[in-house]
């Protein structure tokens, strides 16, 4: 799982964004997650998308929850929120220096339908957490974030340390548990992508992918990760969109 891929090897998978897309990706960037109709318009022209369909689209999304409205301004649903709390962290994780410790999650719960068990991997899977084997997930111990007490019902959490005699027997776990190289392979080629991406619209396309890309980073300790990994690379180049894509939502730069 954790092999060598070269980004020449990986086709990123950059499909065109719908006004949908466009507008949660605009306000997921954005604190506070909210636009005037006004600055919206100027932001989706770029992406092809006109002042009526903009509309048909803003008017769809408060009818679904997506969004609220209040006047001519749209904002994040509370639900969404959620979703630009997750992106944040994705973005800028909180970490503390490895001890050797490893968090690991022991699903206890039994008796539940397919969906729960799904909806329980995907949670399991969002903290950054890998299967060893069935029901039981585990990562180091690096993130600096309480266990979610909704977990508590269906999960036994543990502080363990793994018997495993040398620092290369620890990344070997860690590349059974990850798929290493894909990812950083992925990643390159996002920033090769990037740096080559004449138009801002393209860009914007681009660090769409970065966003959905940073959320499957396991946010390993350096000791375990292969050589070149180029997670902090992504972090910085999205972060310096970002202070761009603010002035340009801001109204000081051009769409």
């Amino acid at each position: 799982m954790g092999g060598n891929v070269s980004a020449e090897a990986v086709e990123l998978e950059l499909r065109p964004l719908s006004a949908r897309s466009v507008v949660l990706s605009l306000l997921l960037g954005v604190h506070p997650p909210e636009l005037p109709v006004k600055d919206l318009v100027r932001l989706v022209e770029p992406f092809g998308v006109g002042g009526s369909t903009l509309r048909a689209a803003l008017s769809r999304m408060v009818a679904a929850g997506d969004l609220r409205r209040a006047g001519a301004v749209y904002g994040l649903s509370d639900r969404l929120l959620e979703r630009q709390r997750r992106q944040d962290d994705a973005v800028r994780p909180e970490t503390r220096p490895w001890n050797g410790d490893w968090e690991m999650a022991v699903v206890t719960a039994t008796g539940r339908s397919p969906a729960e068990r799904a909806e329980l991997r995907t949670e399991l899977t969002r903290l950054r957490l890998a299967e060893l084997r069935e029901g039981v997930w585990l990562r180091p111990a690096t993130l600096d974030r309480p266990w979610p007490p909704r977990l508590a019902d269906v999960t036994q959490y543990f502080s363990a340390r793994p018997d495993l005699p040398t620092e290369a027997s620890a990344r070997e776990l860690a590349a059974s548990l990850w798929p290493l190289g894909e990812w950083a392979a992925t990643a390159r080629a996002l920033l090769g992508h990037i740096a080559g991406a004449p138009r801002s619209a393209d860009r914007f396309t681009a660090f769409t992918a970065v966003v959905r890309h940073l959320l499957a980073d396991p946010v390993l300790p350096p000791a375990l990760l292969p050589a070149d990994w180029p997670g902090t690379a992504l972090r910085a180049a999205y972060a310096d969109y970002r202070r761009e894509f603010t002035d340009q939502a801001a109204g000081r730069g051009h769409a």
